[in-house]
Parts: structure tokens; C-alpha cells; sequence
């Protein structure tokens, strides 16, 4: 780890002031303090046993800091206390307001469809164009509502997707086919490479779904210019794993521990693709673990990125 970044995760004042506590109610400054005052008593009591014969006054110093040690450790547990009350507060926000979202939203998709479907030949061509604006605007902000509601669902243990048995080929199939356009838009081509006969795994459809959407989407839209997107199915050992290869811009090393953070965004990709909400990855992790699967990654800036994740069979 570097100098720079160990002084920057010491630096607790500023730590604090990124939570909104107090110093007193701040757990990393309260820690340095405890651990200051434990030293100093081991020392002083070390110092005070050989000077002193008396065992009142050794006990009587143990007591003082034993208390000492007792107040701040209440302090502790009540800033991390107040830190838990403020997240729990946040996710229950963001899960009410992505719900009062969600409706109006779905209202002005099915408006513009119904717009769309009824009055398309009275439209003009540059009507039609701001229609489509709309509504792709509109399914870009359904889709951070859906993110959204995903996250607090996360956060709170409900994520409430039941496994069943699915073919992880068919479902393959259908994201790909759904994939078609946006991946001719892009000028990439996508492949599917599938071993036949795959057994079925245990898995949440409409969770398999969201990952495969999540990951592809990636692998198309962090593509320059023109390129590949590879999908491998295979069978291995106790698992069907499935491979997701394309020849983009790759993910840098410094990020890479990073990289299934919620909302973070590697930096080299914000030059391509300024959406996004650095979401889909958390929310990909937390299905796959879910199901008791195992996820990971292969990447070199520049070069591309191999995304893979295993699904038990039983």
C-alpha cells in the first residue's frame, strides 16, 4: 500500500467530517484514543508495580483506567450506533422514493408507446426523433429506479429472488437476441459459444436475467469503435460457468479491487460512456452470491476483459 494512501485512511478528521460525526462520535478517532491510553497504561502500570510495593495503588490506577477505557469504549459503540441509524435511514429513503418513482415513470413509458404506436404516420420525421428522445430518456431513468430498488433490497437482506432450475443456454439466448440491436448500433458482434447437452442450474430467472444483462450491456457498450463479444457456456465440475470475453477498453489495475464496489465507475471508462450509475456490477455480485456462485473477472487495460461467474448445479 502507499505511503500517500496509508496517511489518507489515518487521516480520521477528515474521515469523520465525510460522515457528518463529531470527533467524539467518530469510531477511527476514538480508536487511535483507546489504543493511545491502553499503551499508556500498560507502561505507567508496569512503571508504578516496580517503583511501588503497595497493591492499593496499583489497583486503584488499573480502576482510573479501566474506566477511562469503559467511556470511551460507550463512545465508540454509540457513534457506530448513530453511523448504522444514518445508513438504515438513506436505504429507506431510496427505497420509498425509487418507488414513488417507478409508477409515474411506467405511466409516461406506456403514454409514449401508445403515442408512438397510434399517431406514427402523422408524425414528422424530426417528431419521431424527439419521441425517441423521450423515450429512451424515460427507459434510462426506469432502469436507475430499477438499480435503485435492487440496492436497498440488498442492503437490507430482501433481495427475495427464489431459485429454481433454468437452462442457462435459453436464457443466454434470449439476452443476446435482445442485445442484437444495440450491438450492431455499437459495431460489434456478439458470439455464443455453448457446450450442448448443459445441465440445469439453481438459479432466480429473473436474477440470471439481470446479470446477464448487466454484463453484456458492459461488454457492448465498453467496446471501442468496433469489436467482439464472446460468450462461453461450459459445464464445469459441480458448475455451468459462463464466460463473457470482449476486446474493450479493459479496466486499469489500480481500480480493479474496486471494481464490484457499489457506484463506482472506473475512470477510463467515463471517456467512453458518461451513463451509468456503477451499479450493475454490485447488484451481479449480490445475485450470484445469492445462489451460491462464485463471480470474478480477468482484465488488462486496452486489451479487454474477461468476465466469468459459476452457478452450482444442485
Amino acid at each position: 500500500m502507499p505511503i500517500k494512501k496509508i496517511f489518507k485512511e489515518l487521516n480520521f478528521v477528515e474521515q469523520c467530517k465525510k460522515n457528518s460525526l463529531t470527533l467524539w462520535e467518530c469510531p477511527s478517532f476514538l480508536f487511535l484514543i483507546i489504543s493511545f491510553i491502553t499503551i499508556l497504561a500498560i507502561l505507567s502500570t508496569y512503571i508504578i508495580t516496580v517503583k511501588y510495593t503497595q497493591p492499593e495503588i496499583v489497583a486503584l490506577i488499573v480502576i482510573g483506567v479501566t474506566a477511562i477505557l469503559f467511556i470511551i469504549n460507550y463512545l465508540i459503540v454509540q457513534g457506530s450506533e448513530k453511523l448504522a441509524q444514518i445508513n438504515q435511514m438513506k436505504t429507506e429513503f431510496v427505497n420509498i422514493a425509487s418507488h414513488q418513482l417507478r409508477a409515474p415513470l411506467t405511466g409516461i413509458k406506456w403514454a409514449i408507446n401508445l403515442m408512438d404506436s397510434n399517431q406514427a404516420e402523422k408524425l414528422t420525421k424530426e417528431q419521431s426523433e424527439r419521441l425517441q428522445i423521450i423515450k429512451e430518456n424515460n427507459q434510462r431513468m426506469i432502469n436507475l429506479v430499477n438499480d435503485l430498488l435492487n440496492l436497498s433490497r440488498i442492503e437490507q437482506g430482501k433481495l427475495g429472488l427464489t431459485p429454481e432450475k433454468i437452462s442457462l443456454d435459453k436464457i443466454t439466448r434470449k439476452i443476446i437476441k435482445e442485445h442484437s440491436l444495440i450491438a450492431k448500433a455499437n459495431n460489434t458482434e456478439l458470439f455464443l459459444d455453448s457446450e450442448p447437452n448443459l445441465p440445469l442450474i439453481s438459479i432466480n430467472s429473473q436474477g440470471m436475467e439481470l446479470v446477464l444483462n448487466n454484463m453484456i450491456d458492459n461488454a457492448i457498450r465498453y467496446t471501442k469503435k468496433s469489436g467482439t463479444v464472446k460468450i462461453k457456456l461450459s459445464k464445469k465440475n459441480s458448475s455451468v460457468r459462463c464466460e463473457i470475453e470482449d476486446n474493450g477498453v479493459g479496466i486499469p489495475k489500480g481500480d480493479q479491487n474496486k471494481i464490484f464496489q457499489k457506484f463506482f465507475r472506473s475512470q477510463n471508462i467515463m471517456k467512453y460512456q458518461t451513463e451509468g450509475t456503477g451499479l450493475g456490477l454490485f447488484i451481479a455480485k449480490a445475485v450470484i452470491k445469492n445462489a451460491k456462485g462464485q463471480i470474478g473477472f480477468f482484465s488488462k487495460e486496452n486489451k479487454g476483459t474477461i468476465f466469468w461467474f459459476e452457478i452450482p448445479i444442485k
